[in-house]
């Protein structure tokens, strides 16, 4: 049990520590962190854009990293924010400019080619059932960090069962 720990929060740890070292690698070209990457290919996808709380949910980030994010983004005219009926900037759309449209692009590519990279070897099938099998785990573990909120005292695993779970 102890060795399928070590092994499953180092593989995360790690693989973590991949992305966040090719963010930073990938984006400072163009004078920018790796913490930029995940609003430019959001706002990316959503061409009418997207408010800061929008992006802080989809980027899973706290307000004040996004808050910061946008502030630099915008001071780089990667990044517009449109007009807001409501006068609160934090309701407002972000947009990307003509410019963070075509560095979007480049980054999109770039993500493209990192994939290709890190999937060598993995057959299509198999990053489904991957992918897969690592959401029933995030969905594990988030409803077993909500029942411990919830109570004292933890209780049995709700998930699904091995049989109910991802076959092999």
């Amino acid at each position: 049990m102890v060795d399928r720990f070590a092994q499953f929060t180092g593989a995360v740890l790690t693989l973590y520590r991949y992305i966040n070292k090719i963010k930073e690698l990938e984006m400072a070209q163009w004078g920018l962190r790796g913490s930029h990457v995940m609003c430019l290919y959001y706002l990316g996808q959503y061409e009418d854009g997207l408010t800061a709380a929008q992006l802080t949910a989809l980027c899973k980030e706290d307000k004040a990293a996004i808050s910061r994010t946008v502030a630099q983004l915008t001071q780089q005219q990667l990044i517009r924010r449109s007009p807001s009926d409501t006068g609160n900037s934090y309701r407002a759309a972000l947009c990307l400019t003509d410019q963070g449209k075509l560095l979007v692009k480049t980054i999109n590519q770039k993500i493209e080619d990192i994939l290709a990279c890190s999937s060598q070897g993995i057959s299509d099938q198999q990053r489904e059932t991957l992918y897969r099998s690592f959401q029933v785990i995030l969905n594990n573990l988030e409803q077993y960090v909500k029942q411990r909120e919830e109570s004292a005292s933890p209780k049995a695993c709700a998930g699904q069962s091995r049989k109910e779970g991802i076959e092999e």
